[in-house]
């Protein structure tokens, strides 16, 4: 792929803000969707901040050589229900669930660390071997399908209670085709920033859906939700600024006084191995970034630095948000389709986070925009990931046996969303296809000579 943008490029300054923009409203959704699902008072403006801040560490470490977002991890929401969970189950007070998630993200935090020291010692080679295309290719493509769900799902959902499915169906479908058309057809600017203008197409055009609605007494033409703006209150301080509900803040001193022995074990069980599950998805992201910005990124700035970064961002990040962080598909998906591989735009987009966190209007106006309209572009970030994962396994022998049974393993278990659960540790679509593949893999390791080969061979002697 022909980039617009290398890694160390630096566009102009009002190419960046609408760069980091674009990023920001790529990662947005399933950034503070997380700690919208687990609730206990986890705010979008601290998982926003968390993130930004999360991402700097990231960048710091791997040398602004690695054009990734880090944000919320899906992966850790069941750990973090086990952290309030077994607060709850052994009497702890509810602080102390929220001393619990840091102290997980530190124990996380800490297997990326360890993984790091292996990999600076013994290098990656062992790590090619473990997951070679065959395995790689299938998983990054499943890590794209197995979104797919959310994705469609969102493109259908009306943000607003009683709104019609069809018309949030043709707000999203009008992003996706903006989106689609400035991307290929798009000039300059236009095809630099394809995701801000399919947002703002599809927001508009939900915006003239809701004023027909409410003026014909038509509430199914309603989808999009003016709540969080409309509750403003521009009179006070805090209608303009406001600190986010920070994690530590939350739990106080309280709750961390009544943290014992057998919670942290809790917490230990609920997060590491987890944390072994989300490296395996760190590897397969940066593999697929690396094949989009055609530099190896285990190579240079090093697996090492990525994993520090990752893993000491987790820690940081849920310091303050409350939520651990992994690199983005949807970010990946922003460099593949733009082709704008600067990490100068991941800088700027760590820094609107961290200011839009702090800004109170422009939180809530990011709140507003409608599920569908982020479904539209989430069909498109999330197939470029399926395709790239494809891409790295076009070149699999697929008359091989062992292969054709490792990518069928994969793709099947992830494409059916094969969950497991031992206990509080849940492992996840993803996970379970990348290590029934790896399993699968070494098992066929020594798998004889095609008896095909031999078979034509002979009929070929015959002959």
């Amino acid at each position: 792929m022909e980039l617009i943008y290398g890694i160390k490029d630096k566009p102009k300054f009002g190419k960046i803000i609408l760069f980091a923009l674009q990023q920001l409203l790529a990662i947005m959704a399933a950034t503070i969707a997380v700690p919208a699902i687990v609730g206990h008072d986890l705010s979008a403006s601290a998982a926003l901040f968390g993130a930004g801040v999360g991402t700097v560490v990231y960048l710091l470490f791997t040398k602004s050589s690695s054009p990734v977002f880090l944000g919320s991890s899906f992966a850790f929401i069941g750990s973090m229900f086990s952290a309030f969970g077994g607060a709850a189950t052994l009497g702890l007070a509810e602080q102390a669930g929220y001393w619990g998630l840091i102290i997980g993200a530190l124990m996380a935090g800490f297997v990326y660390v360890i993984i790091a020291i292996v990999v600076k010692f013994c290098g990656v080679k062992w790590i090619d071997k473990l997951m070679p295309p065959v395995i790689i290719g299938p998983t990054v493509a499943i890590i794209g399908l197995s979104l797919s769900g959310n994705a469609i799902g969102d493109l259908m959902k009306s943000s607003v209670e009683g709104g019609s499915t069809y018309v949030a169906l043709i707000c999203g479908l009008v992003t996706l085709a903006v989106t689609m058309l400035c991307s290929t057809y798009g000039k300059k600017i236009g095809r630099l920033i394809p995701f801000i203008i399919g947002i703002l197409a599809g927001y508009v055009l939900a915006s003239i859906f809701a004023i027909i609605g409410k003026v014909s007494g038509n509430a199914s033409l309603v989808v999009i939700n003016y709540g969080a703006l409309t509750s403003l209150n521009f009179k006070s301080f805090s209608g303009y600024l406001s600190l986010p509900k920070f994690t530590f803040l939350l739990g106080g001193t309280a709750g961390l006084k009544a943290i014992t022995g057998k919670y942290i074990l809790t917490l230990f069980s609920a997060y590491v191995p987890v944390a072994f599950v989300v490296f395996a998805e760190h590897l397969a992201d940066h593999k697929n970034l690396s094949a989009i910005v055609g530099t190896n990124l285990l190579e240079e700035p090093g697996l090492t630095r990525t994993l520090l970064g990752d893993g000491v961002g987790t820690m940081v990040s849920t310091l303050f948000g409350g939520c651990p962080n992994t690199t983005y598909g949807e970010s990946i998906g922003c460099v593949a389709i733009t082709r704008n591989a600067s990490t100068v735009s991941i800088w700027g987009c760590a820094c609107i986070c961290i200011l839009f966190s702090l800004i109170t209007p422009l939180v809530s106006f990011l709140e507003t925009i409608p599920s569908c309209v982020m479904g539209g572009v989430c069909v498109a970030l999330y197939g470029f990931i399926a395709v790239s994962g494809f891409k790295m396994f076009q070149k699999v022998d697929l008359n091989k046996n062992r292969n054709l049974f490792v990518a069928s393993v994969i793709f099947i278990t992830g494409v059916g969303g094969m969950v497991v659960t031992f206990g509080a540790v849940e492992i996840r679509t993803v996970a379970c296809a990348l290590i029934l593949g790896i399993l699968t893999n070494l098992m066929l390791s020594k798998e004889p000579e095609e008896a095909s080969e031999s078979g034509d061979n002979s009929d070929s002697a015959a002959e």
